[in-house]
């Protein structure tokens, strides 16, 4: 994104979190807009070599670091983060505590929970292909949507009686639509 001049999203979800050090190069991201030594002294050459001419045009290319600096904010300017977290477990909060960036340097969204009228949608919209008779899809749809609000009370009940989480995300509601599919097909070709 700093080299080419182009606008590029960097898309990275908790389940590609190998190594704690990956979080820390987001963090360094994050907070400076680059990783420390990150380039050997050859593809630094490189980089410099393909900034150059917009750097000059920007009056901005007196030196290697001058250069350098403005293939930095040239990333930091193109390059866009999008972190999609769990709130589950410990991980998330031990992750914000040990990495501020991720709290500092983000616009950070928790989803709410959908409306009746959402859920029917996205059910309406998935099962919208299946071969099912209109008059047994709309109870269908209104199924799903009755399981997912069922398992969010239940879960805010477990919460209150037992102090543990049970998250129902959108995922869990797509997967349930999913299975429901899978399910149907199944039973269609025996």
């Amino acid at each position: 994104s700093g080299a080419s001049n182009t606008r590029t999203v960097f898309l990275f979800n908790d389940t590609q979190i190998v190594l704690d050090s990956m979080l820390e190069d987001i963090n360094n991201i994050l907070n400076t807009g680059e990783v420390p030594n990150l380039f050997p002294q050859d593809e630094l050459n490189q980089i410099i070599d393909a900034v150059m001419p917009r750097a000059r045009e920007a009056k901005r290319a007196s030196t290697p670091a001058d250069i350098y600096k403005f293939f930095v904010d040239t990333c930091r300017r193109n390059l866009h983060i999008v972190l999609a977290m769990s709130p589950v477990g410990d991980a998330l909060r031990n992750r914000l505590r040990q990495f501020p960036s991720l709290v500092n340097c983000c616009t950070i969204d928790w989803f709410a929970p959908w409306p009746a009228e959402g859920l029917i949608a996205v059910a309406g919209q998935f099962l919208a292909e299946m071969e099912i008779k209109d008059d047994i899809r709309k109870p269908v749809i209104e199924q799903c949507m009755g399981f997912q609000q069922g398992v969010r009370e239940l879960s805010g009940r477990f919460l209150t009686q037992l102090r543990r989480h049970n998250y129902v995300t959108p995922t869990s509601y797509l997967e349930l639509i999913s299975t429901f599919k899978n399910l149907l097909g199944k039973k269609a070709s025996e």
